[in-house]
């Protein structure tokens, strides 16, 4: 059977990482996030910095699963990791007061995931 699942290698290896780190810190927003970039390209939806704006509270950690962009206004200090952003998107955040980091940047500096909320397109 053809094996099934993102072929980037790099994409594989942060779906192991993030599954590893799920059982190992009981951490169930790492398997969510895992199954959510498993999903097929055509499946995700980027998300817009208006969305974080619209749904989120002040002093969240927002994980996105896929790209952010920067279409929008952000006016709330967030913490954002994504798998990829753009440089507007990047630059909103940052104006904001916020900080914007990859994904595996965040799981390392909160492996219990505790606070996270994951965003989908």
């Amino acid at each position: 059977m053809k094996p099934t699942g993102p072929t980037n290698p790099v994409l594989r290896e942060l779906i192991r990482v993030l599954r590893k780190a799920s059982v190992k810190n009981k951490a169930p927003v790492w398997r969510a996030l895992a199954d959510e970039l498993e999903r097929p390209r055509r499946i995700k939806k980027p998300v817009n910095v208006g969305k974080l704006e619209r749904y989120c509270n002040e002093g969240e950690i927002v994980v996105v699963a896929g790209k952010l962009l920067g279409g929008g206004n952000l006016t709330k200090k967030l913490v954002v990791a994504s798998l990829d952003a753009s440089p507007s998107a990047i630059k909103k955040v940052e104006e904001a007061g916020g900080k914007w980091l990859p994904i595996r940047d965040l799981l390392e500096q909160n492996p219990n995931g505790s606070g996270v909320r994951l965003m989908k397109g």
